[in-house]
C-alpha cells in the first residue's frame, strides 16, 4: 500500500473516531430522550390511520395555562411536529379531510381546544425562539373540541384512537385534561 493511501486511511479513521466521540460525549446520543417518540396506529377494514408524536412527562409541573399556555398554538407534544396520516377520506366534526399526511396543532383553552390539521410538513415543532412553526395558510381543518376533566392525572402526554363504542375518536390526554375528537 502506498504512503498516500495509508495517510488518507489514517485521516479518515481519525475523523470517524472524532465524530463518534463527539456524538457520545457532546450530543449524548445514547441517553434516553426526555420526551420519547411514539407512533399510534389504527386499522379497520381498509382505513389506516397513523400518528407520530413525542410524549413529554408532567414531572410535577403545572401543564395547561403554564408550560402549555392557554390560547396559543401548541405543537401538540414535544420536539418534532406531530403528524397525522390517513389513507382514506375522513369526516372530522362534519368537515372533510382528504387522504394524506398532516401536521397536528392544538390551541388549548380552559373549556375547549382548537384542533388544527395543517397540510404543510415541518421538520421541527418550534423555531429558535420556541414559537410554533405552524403556518395558518396551510390549515385544512380547524375545529373546536370540549375539554373533559379527569379524576386521575395522566403523567405522560398520550394520543390514542378510541373505537370502544363503535364511534371512532382521536383522544389526547395529559395532566387532568382529555379531549376526544370524533372521526368518521
Amino acid at each position: 500500500m502506498n504512503t498516500f493511501l495509508k495517510r488518507v486511511l489514517i485521516l479518515l479513521s481519525l475523523v470517524a473516531l472524532g465524530l463518534f466521540l463527539y456524538s457520545v460525549f457532546v450530543e449524548n446520543i445514547f441517553a434516553p430522550r426526555l420526551s420519547p417518540k411514539d407512533t399510534v396506529e389504527f386499522k379497520l377494514n381498509d382505513l389506516e390511520l397513523e400518528i407520530f408524536y413525542n410524549r413529554p412527562f408532567k414531572k410535577n409541573r403545572e401543564i395547561f395555562g403554564a408550560l402549555v399556555p392557554y390560547n396559543q398554538v401548541w405543537r401538540t407534544g414535544a420536539n418534532e411536529a406531530t403528524t397525522f396520516e390517513t389513507n382514506e377520506n375522513l369526516e372530522i366534526n362534519g368537515m372533510p379531510l382528504p387522504p394524506g399526511k398532516y401536521t397536528l396543532w392544538t390551541v388549548p383553552k380552559d373549556s375547549t381546544w382548537t384542533v388544527i390539521f395543517n397540510s404543510k410538513q415541518y421538520k421541527w415543532g418550534v423555531n429558535a425562539e420556541m414559537q410554533p412553526m405552524w403556518d395558518p395558510n396551510y390549515d385544512v381543518i380547524t375545529t373546536e373540541v370540549p375539554v373533559q376533566k379527569l379524576d386521575n392525572t395522566v403523567e405522560q402526554f398520550t394520543i390514542a384512537f378510541d373505537n370502544s363504542t363503535d364511534n371512532l375518536f382521536l383522544t389526547m390526554a395529559w395532566d387532568d385534561v382529555k379531549i376526544a375528537l370524533p372521526l368518521k
